[in-house]
């Protein structure tokens, strides 16, 4: 009975480090995206939520615990140890529960975030001074998206900064023919500055890369079902027939 069931445990052996390969290779893109986020989208972030989020470090976190049962997983199934194999599914199945429920709410989030950008968005164009986190972000995010104001250039008309200082820097396309006493007049004004407002861009952006990210994140969670189905066929085999791995 061993000797028939020896090639059908060496087979799902080598899925199983397979796909514990492939798991440790999704905690280490998590890992990057995660510091990726918090190195480059740290200055947005004050914008697009009301409170500072704590994304970047789940991402990050969540990454480094995925590589370290992807290391355990590919020991467990070397050792062939059936209470190491049943511990690694109990962690998939754990897995798989999170990323189903942050699928869900990313899914259902890419709506309300609209709101909340906008709101925040607003406020931070209103009371701008150049100086503070969420003005040198509105800075940030209307120079490299080459736009400016939430809807457009009037945006700037309402907040504390336009009537001194007139519509920001930031809003112009071409740097060296941009002064002040141009960006404080209304008639001059518009052909200095980007017209496409900031709101538009960024929301259909968001949009559609949170689709994206939770139709992966969908993806990823149900291949945790694989990985739970193999280490625990593994363990059952190896445990109704005492057989030892070598």
């Amino acid at each position: 009975l061993a000797s028939r069931t020896k090639p059908v445990i060496t087979c799902l052996k080598t899925l199983l480090i397979v796909y514990s390969f492939v798991f440790w290779i999704t905690g280490a893109i998590l890992l990057a995206v995660g510091v990726w986020g918090k190195l480059m989208l740290g200055p947005y972030i004050s914008l697009i939520a009301d409170n500072s989020t704590n994304a970047p470090y789940v991402l990050i976190g969540t990454g480094t615990v995925i590589i370290v049962f992807g290391l355990f997983g590919c020991f467990a199934t070397c050792r062939g140890s059936p209470w190491m194999l049943k511990l690694y599914a109990m962690f998939l199945s754990l897995v798989f529960l999170a990323e189903l429920v942050a699928g869900i709410s990313g899914f259902v989030f890419r709506h309300e975030i609209k709101g909340t950008f906008h709101r925040t968005y607003t406020d931070a164009v209103l009371n701008y001074n150049a100086e503070d986190e969420a003005s040198r972000a509105v800075d940030n995010l209307q120079h490299k998206l080459r736009c400016c104001g939430v809807y457009n250039y009037t945006s700037w008309f309402g907040s504390v900064y336009y009537p001194s200082n007139g519509i920001p820097a930031s809003c112009c396309f071409n740097s060296s023919d941009c002064n002040p006493e141009d960006l404080r007049n209304t008639t001059l004004a518009p052909s200095k500055v980007y017209h496409q407002g900031c709101y538009e861009l960024v929301t259909s952006f968001m949009e559609t890369n949170m689709a994206i990210i939770a139709g992966v994140t969908f993806g990823i969670a149900f291949s945790q079902l694989i990985g739970m189905l193999l280490a625990c066929c593994l363990s059952r085999i190896i445990t109704a027939n005492q057989y030892e791995m070598v």
